[in-house]
């Protein structure tokens, strides 16, 4: 196999050499179920399509050299990949995690993981001295971060929180959904496993639900190939294929993102009808200096904005957007606006979204490869509409 250095060429090459018997410089996608053997018990590399899938084999490759990960694991979603992670843990363990942690992961942690595994949860800010090590207990087995996070963009330096993992013994994961390996690496700052909604920006257009682990460490992939087994919650074939078809652009869809919303983060910065921009290319940011330090080529496509006013400015904003589809979701080479109170965090306690600050003049965009021009001139329009 050769060998690719430079991230473009890895997300066209890796996994994706021709086909052997035909010549077919694209990945075929096998629907097979199951694979014959030419004796009992020995096979070709494949037995039982849950068990392992040509097409997911060859994603699975093109998702871990990006990751700089030796082993990558596909899901048929990003909860399902999530819950696969979760299942490591004995009965009983104790997992500390960021407080402003994306809806469905929180609402899996609290509503589900916590009474069908006996799991406990600590929701703390890793950038408040003292609240990571308040929250260790002697049962913690595992430390989840979500940086930047969804969707107060709050960063977490995860060098230092690895070393902590390490010295105690805590497995570290992190998801790196908003970043993508373009923008940052996990595994090479101390991180055990790395996720993804690939829903997202891996595969960039709005039309795959999948989810990914990734790892270096040989047990941890033995564990998790059992689980993604065992519970059967895999990529199919076809969206294998999709977004390894989606993968293939994802250098050039992740720099297009990552101007187009500095951009528009500058843009908003100014504006007087805005009362906060929180992006973590702007010196503003809070942990501005972490996201310089840990991530590379910028700093992605999703801005969290506070328009002054409350929901009524808010519900305006959206609604006059036109190049901008009211949705939910985000990653996608599409312009995504949404409120998250209302939609996407709307199972977060109201509680909890208080102490975070997802209140009801929160945005969140995610920031498409559209014109630049034509991105700045829609949310004019909408800010305009706001009386």
């Amino acid at each position: 196999m050769a060998s690719y250095q430079g991230f473009a060429s890895k997300a066209i090459h890796a996994g994706q050499e021709p086909d052997p018997r035909t010549g077919a410089v694209t990945v075929p996608i096998s629907l097979a179920t199951t694979f014959a053997q030419p004796t009992p018990g020995v096979h070709l590399g494949w037995e039982y399509s849950r068990t392992g899938n040509p097409t997911r084999d060859a994603f699975e490759t093109q998702i871990a050299a990006l990751e700089n990960a030796k082993y990558g694991l596909a899901f048929a979603s990003g909860s399902a990949a999530t819950a696969t992670v979760l299942h490591l843990l004995p009965a009983g363990s104790h997992v500390i995690t960021v407080d402003d942690i994306y809806g469905g992961t929180q609402r899996y942690f609290r509503r589900i993981a916590g009474s069908t595994n006996n799991l406990t949860f600590s929701f703390v800010d890793f950038n408040t001295e003292g609240e990571f090590e308040a929250a260790q207990q002697e049962n913690t087995k595992l430390v989840w971060l979500e940086t930047p996070t969804n969707p107060t963009l709050k960063i977490s330096d995860i060098e230092k929180v690895a070393k902590v993992c390490k010295e105690k013994g805590y497995l570290l994961v992190v998801d790196n959904t908003f970043m993508t390996p373009y923008f940052q690496n996990p595994l090479d700052l101390g991180a055990d496993m790395v996720v993804h909604s690939g829903t997202k920006y891996l595969n960039g257009h709005s039309d795959v639900v999948l989810g990914v682990v990734c790892t270096n460490c040989d047990d941890l992939n033995t564990r998790l190939h059992f689980l993604q087994n065992g519970l059967g919650a895999i990529l199919s074939p076809f969206d294998s294929y999709m977004v390894m078809r989606g993968m293939k652009t994802l250098a050039l869809r992740m720099q297009r993102h990552g101007e187009n919303a500095q951009a528009v983060a500058e843009f908003l910065e100014a504006h007087p009808k805005v009362e906060k921009v929180v992006y973590p290319g702007l010196k503003s940011h809070p942990q501005h200096d972490i996201a310089v330090k840990q991530t590379k080529r910028g700093h992605g496509g999703m801005i969290t904005c506070y328009l002054k006013g409350g929901i009524d400015e808010s519900r305006v904003f959206l609604e006059k957007l036109k190049l901008f589809a009211c949705a939910e979701s985000l990653g996608a080479v599409e312009c995504l606006a949404e409120h998250p109170a209302i939609m996407t965090h709307a199972s977060v306690p109201p509680e909890m979204r208080a102490k975070l600050g997802i209140s009801d003049n929160m945005v969140r965009l995610s920031i498409g490869i559209e014109e630049i021009e034509d991105i700045i001139s829609d949310l004019t329009a909408g800010l305009d509409a706001i009386q």
